[in-house]
C-alpha cells in the first residue's frame, strides 16, 4: 500500500462540458476529459456526472438546484476547464460565474488541446 504522505499535490479542477442533448456521447466525453485532467496531475470534479444519478434533469426546480450546487462546488476549484466545442446554457452560467470570481478558465478542444477562449 502506498503511503499517502508520498503523494504529490493535485489541484482540484472543475470540468465544464455539455450534458444535455446526446447525453450518452456527452457523458463519455466528460469521462474522457476527466481522465485527461487526472493524467495532467489534477483532481477532476465533474458534478454533471454525479448529480443525474439521483436528481431529475427534467424537473425545472431540481435543475435550478443542480446549477446552484454546481456553482458552489466550482468555487472550491483552482481552475475551470471547459470542453469548448459546444457551450451549453448551463456551461455559460458556470463560465460567467467563474469569470466573475476571477477563477482561471481554460478552454480545450475535442482532442483536449488547450485553445484560445471559445
Amino acid at each position: 500500500m502506498t503511503n499517502t504522505t508520498d503523494r504529490q499535490y493535485r489541484p482540484l479542477v472543475y470540468i465544464c462540458s455539455p450534458y444535455s442533448g446526446d447525453t450518452e456521447t456527452n457523458i463519455k466525453k466528460a469521462r474522457d476529459f476527466c481522465r485527461y485532467a487526472f493524467d495532467q496531475g489534477q483532481i477532476p470534479l465533474a458534478p454533471h456526472l454525479m448529480f443525474p444519478q439521483f436528481m431529475k434533469d427534467a424537473d425545472p426546480a431540481e435543475c435550478d438546484l443542480v446549477v446552484f450546487m454546481d456553482i458552489v462546488l466550482m468555487g472550491k476549484c483552482s481552475e475551470v476547464w471547459v470542453l469548448s466545442e459546444r457551450i451549453s446554457e448551463g456551461m455559460e452560467i458556470e463560465i460567467t460565474k467563474a469569470k466573475q470570481r476571477r477563477q482561471k478558465v481554460r478552454y480545450f478542444n475535442s482532442r483536449f488541446e488547450e485553445v484560445e477562449q471559445g
